[in-house]
């Protein structure tokens, strides 16, 4: 799709591609803080490029007791989790913090996990990853609730691992809807 040319501002176009605002041009696309949607699109495809995420973006996860959740870690358990019937890292946590919601989803409590790892080694599908169990200063996460911080953690991303997105739900392109802001790109596990 050939991007929509929007108004100049201050003489930098503004275009569309895909959804995706963006400033600049094409190839070398500028970030300033202009947005019609308060969407992001996290693609999380590009972002196992990277041996560590520099950044994490959180938000309350209201079915666990209204924890701050790290957006990596609710989409990892939402749709990449295979859900096992017997689930092998509920069993093996030493603290007992994994445990399976109604329609079979895993949640981690993040007061009672000790970052023992055992999970990460027991999964048969390697769904966890390891950098999701450490600690990161607090600097390095960004409360996607807080519009400021919003455009603070696309700002701090890498590459064009996060854009502000005006677009839906598309699961034809790989793209989910994870919550009100926050799309994620990932190929989901379907049973």
């Amino acid at each position: 799709m050939f991007p929509i040319s929007l108004p100049i501002v201050i003489g930098i176009p503004i275009f569309q591609s895909d959804g995706i605002f963006r400033v600049g041009s094409i190839n070398k696309p500028l970030l300033i803080k202009f947005t019609m949607a308060k969407k992001i699109l996290i693609d999380l495809l590009k972002l196992r490029d990277f041996d560590k995420c520099p950044v994490e973006g959180v938000c309350i996860d209201p079915g666990n007791n209204d924890e701050f959740k790290t957006i990596r870690e609710q989409a990892t358990f939402l749709f990449t989790c295979r859900k096992c019937e017997e689930a092998p890292c509920i069993s093996i946590c030493p603290a007992e913090a994994l445990e399976k919601e109604k329609d079979g989803m895993v949640t981690r409590s993040l007061n009672l996990c000790v970052r023992c790892k055992s999970c990460i080694t027991i999964c048969p599908f390697g769904t966890l990853m390891d950098d999701l169990f450490e600690k990161r200063p607090k600097n390095q996460f960004f409360d996607l609730n807080d519009d400021d911080e919003l455009f603070r953690f696309v700002e701090a991303s890498p590459g064009d691992t996060v854009v502000f997105y005006d677009g839906d739900e598309d699961p034809e392109n790989h793209i989910y809807k994870l919550n009100e802001r926050v799309l994620v790109k990932d190929f989901i596990w379907n049973p």
